[in-house]
C-alpha cells in the first residue's frame, strides 16, 4: 500500500478516482456520462504531453497516452458495437488507459491495460453468474445466450447484431458494467504494485 501513499504516484491516485466516480455513477444511473468520461481521456493526453516537457509525472509521454486509449477503445469496441454495453464504458476505459499510459509508458502501461481490463471481464462475469443465481432466471438466460451465440452466426453484420441485441433488452438484467471494469482495473492496479501478492 505504500505505492499509492508515495505522492510521486499521484497519477495512479487520480485515475482510480476518476474510475471509482464512474463506477459510482453507473451503478446509480446505468450511464457513465462524458463530463467524467472526456476529461478522463483528454487529462491523460494532458499528463503524456507535460512529461515530454519535464514535469515527470510518469515514464509516459503523449504517443503512450495515446497508445492507451486506443488499446481501451479496441478491447471494448467488440462489445459495445454488438450491442453489449455502453458507450459510456468505453469511454470510462479509455480514460483509463491515456493515464496509464502516460504514468507507466511503453510497453507496461500497456500491459497493464489489458491484464485490468481481463480483470475486469472476470469480475462482470462472476457477478453475471452471482445475479442470475439469485434472481433464479436460468431458462430466460441460457434463451438470451442462444439467441446471442445465433446472431454472431447468422447475422449478415454488426449492425444486424446490434439491432438484434437492442429488440432484446427490455428483457435483459442489466449490469452496470462500469463497476466491474473499475473492481478490475484497480484490484489488478493493487496486485501489481500495492503488495496485494
Amino acid at each position: 500500500m505504500d505505492y499509492f501513499l508515495d505522492l510521486n504516484n499521484w497519477p495512479v491516485l487520480v485515475v482510480c478516482a476518476g474510475m471509482l466516480a464512474a463506477a459510482i455513477i453507473d451503478w446509480w444511473k446505468f450511464k457513465v456520462p462524458n463530463k467524467l468520461t472526456f476529461p478522463l481521456i483528454v487529462s491523460g493526453w494532458a499528463l503524456g504531453l507535460a512529461n515530454h516537457f519535464g514535469l515527470e509525472a510518469g515514464q509516459g509521454g503523449i504517443g503512450a497516452a495515446l497508445l492507451g486509449t486506443a488499446l481501451g477503445l479496441a478491447l471494448l469496441l467488440p462489445m459495445y458495437a454488438i450491442g453489449g454495453m455502453g458507450a459510456g464504458d468505453v469511454k470510462m476505459t479509455m480514460g483509463f488507459g491515456s493515464w496509464i499510459g502516460a504514468f507507466y509508458g511503453l510497453p507496461q502501461g500497456l500491459w497493464i491495460i489489458t491484464y485490468a481490463f481481463c480483470a475486469g471481464a472476470i469480475v462482470g462475469g462472476v457477478i453475471a453468474v452471482g445475479m442470475i443465481i439469485v434472481r433464479g432466471n436460468y431458462q430466460q438466460n441460457v434463451g438470451h445466450v442462444r439467441a446471442i451465440v445465433g446472431d454472431l452466426a447468422t447475422a449478415k453484420g454488426i449492425g444486424e447484431i446490434a439491432d438484434k441485441a437492442d429488440a432484446r433488452r427490455p428483457r435483459w438484467h442489466r449490469l452496470p458494467y462500469g463497476v466491474p471494469l473499475c473492481i478490475g482495473f484497480i484490484g489488478c492496479l493493487l496486485y501489481m504494485f500495492g503488495g496485494w501478492r
